[in-house]
Parts: structure tokens; sequence; C-alpha cells
């Protein structure tokens, strides 16, 4: 039998380490969360990409009392930036998310079904989205979502 290691390079930072444009998408997805809609797990989670045309997009998650029928603060966010912008490119993209009236302190990651969905924005952006994971205290730059999906799945599987 053979085994296959898997290493993932993630940079773990501070605040004042993050460049002025990974500050910029880092609040403005902890915004987002003051405008999350999430009754019922009040786990309040935004986001912000930053496209390549300089626009920045942020959304937040939005809970249904039916649980499959919300969508999380990365999709609505990459769903609203290539509805809005189909011809552009996503180049970073930062998560946070809050609860009990404060931000978590651990790092926030996307869920599998977001992974995909970043995957596949980035397959068709032809860029790596590097992704500001925000803690309260501690961030993680991850510069592919294939960092965090080695073994991911895509159009090429189809074929």
């Amino acid at each position: 039998m053979k085994e296959l290691n898997i290493t993932t390079k993630i940079k773990v930072c501070t605040y004042d380490e993050l460049t002025p444009e990974q500050k910029k998408l880092a609040d403005t997805a902890k915004e987002a969360t003051f405008r999350a809609y999430a009754p019922y797990s009040e786990f309040f989670v935004g986001s912000a990409a930053l496209l390549d045309n300089g626009e920045v997009i942020s959304g937040n998650n939005q809970e249904n009392a039916a649980y499959p029928s919300g969508l999380c603060a990365e999709r609505v966010t990459l769903f609203y930036a290539n509805s809005r912008y189909p011809d552009a490119s996503v180049l970073k993209l930062a998560i946070a998310a809050r609860t009990k009236g404060d931000f978590i302190e651990q790092i926030t990651a996307p869920c599998g079904a977001c992974r995909q969905v970043i995957l596949e924005t980035e397959d068709r952006g032809k860029y790596p989205i590097e992704m500001i994971l925000c803690g309260k205290e501690q961030y993680y730059i991850v510069e592919s979502i294939k960092d965090l999906l080695p073994l991911y799945f895509c159009k090429n599987d189809l074929g």
C-alpha cells in the first residue's frame, strides 16, 4: 500500500500584519455579519469579495426555518458578484463570524458546499482566490481554495 501525504500552506497573522487591502476586506466581512439573518442559529457570518474590476461585494448568511433553504455568506456574496459582474474575476474573499454579540475566537472557514462554489468561481475566473479567514485575534491567509479542498471535484471530472 502507498501513502499519500497532502500539505496545506496557511499563513497565520494578526490584524496588524494584514495588508491594507486585506484589512479592508476583513472589516467589510465583519460589518456584513451585522446584516445577516440568523434567528435560529444566532451564528452571524459575513463575507466580502474583491473583484478584478476593483469592486468589493459583501454578503451574509440568510437562514430559513427549513434549514436547507438558507444560504451561507460565501455563496450569497459570490452569486451576487457573478450576477452583478459576470465578466469579473474574484481575487480575494474574506469570511468572518460572530455569535453571542462578539466575533468568534476561532477561524471561520467555509463549509463543504461553499468550498465547492469557491472552487468553481476560482476556476471560472482563472485566478486563485486568496482567502482571509477571520478569527477574533488571528487571521489565516490561504492562497487558493484548492489548499482547503485538495482532492476536489470539478468540471473536468464530468467528462
